[in-house]
């Protein structure tokens, strides 16, 4: 229950291991040989084997990523993210979609380091999010969204920038250069 895993949280030595050891069921379970061992999934989510995650990315529950997806390093996916392709072809006249095939494997799509995704977001095969870019919670995403951006809407489009000016992305972008780090996660929120 989310008490006694809150509880558990207060015990750091405890809770990383039983955090450990539940994504090392996690990734067996999937078939998951290109994850990070700090990769944390959440439940209830579908992803192909496929998967590539860096250090520190997390995917919270009920995503959804098909085939060809990276995330870089601390790179955030809020629930109910879809990383969706694969389409069917439908321009073939006399022939009902569902039998039509699909055009080939999508391309890869990238999540760039400290990228956050926000709840319910839908990206589209082969789009790439730039390294600390956000996208906002509902958002559709058809086109590569640039470093530092913040995007929202259906389809998405640039609503602001991380950061306020060039020093604090500058700070930020060496601080991602620099290698991994390790630090406390977010506590899930609670009533």
């Amino acid at each position: 229950s989310m008490r006694f895993l809150t509880t558990l949280r207060k015990f750091k030595p405890v809770h990383s291991a039983a955090r450990r050891l539940m994504m090392a069921l996690r990734r067996r379970y999937f078939g998951l040989q290109n994850v990070h061992p700090t990769f944390y999934m959440a439940r209830g989510c579908r992803v192909s084997k496929d998967l590539v995650a860096h250090e520190y990315s997390f995917i919270n529950i009920g995503c959804i990523l098909d085939v060809h997806v990276e995330l870089g390093r601390y790179a955030m996916l809020a629930p109910h993210v879809a990383i969706i392709g694969g389409d069917h072809i439908y321009n073939k006249p006399g022939v009902p979609i569902i039998f039509t095939g699909r055009p080939g494997r999508p391309p890869v799509t990238k999540i760039g380091d400290d990228a956050w995704i926000g709840f319910g977001v839908i990206i589209f095969a082969g789009v790439n999010i730039g390294r600390g870019a956000i996208v906002g919670a509902g958002s559709v995403v058809t086109k590569d969204i640039p470093p530092y951006e913040i995007h929202a809407g259906i389809p998405s489009r640039k609503i602001g920038e991380r950061f306020s000016n060039p020093n604090e992305r500058e700070i930020h972008e060496n601080m991602l250069l620099e290698p991994v780090v390790n630090g406390d996660f977010c506590p899930p929120l609670t009533s």
